[in-house]
């Protein structure tokens, strides 16, 4: 393969990887509604009363107890791979390029850690 066949490949594999990322979560979300959706309508043909406590304790689950602890690390983790990424291609540039990509999400991840913080303990 010639390098301007793979330089036109890259971009093109890395939007379609975003895209498949990004439908494979719509499509488990949506499955995941539509089966609530029939949890419920077999409850109520087979009779039984559903409060409206009910129908919200089944239709959003609690939100996890260390979600934004859980969260911040992950996007520290995605911020250092954008680093280490950065380090391993061999040119001067990339290396400030992908300092100033892992920015984001390093700053989204210190968010997350300090609103662990200063969360109030349950």
């Amino acid at each position: 393969m010639s390098p301007a066949t793979l330089d036109a490949l890259i971009p093109i594999v890395l939007f379609v990887s975003i895209a498949v990322v990004v439908g494979l979560f719509l499509y488990f979300k949506n499955k995941s509604k539509r089966e609530m959706q029939k949890t419920m309508r077999t409850a109520i043909e087979k009779g039984q009363e559903l409060t409206p406590e009910v129908i919200e304790r089944l239709g959003s689950p609690p939100a996890a107890k260390n979600r934004d602890l859980r969260r911040g690390i992950i996007s520290l983790a995605i911020g250092a791979g954008f680093i280490a990424l950065g380090l391993a291609i061999p040119e001067e540039e990339a290396v400030r390029v992908m300092l100033g990509v892992s920015s984001f999400p390093i700053a989204l991840g210190l968010g997350f850690l300090l609103m662990h913080k200063l969360s109030p303990a349950e």
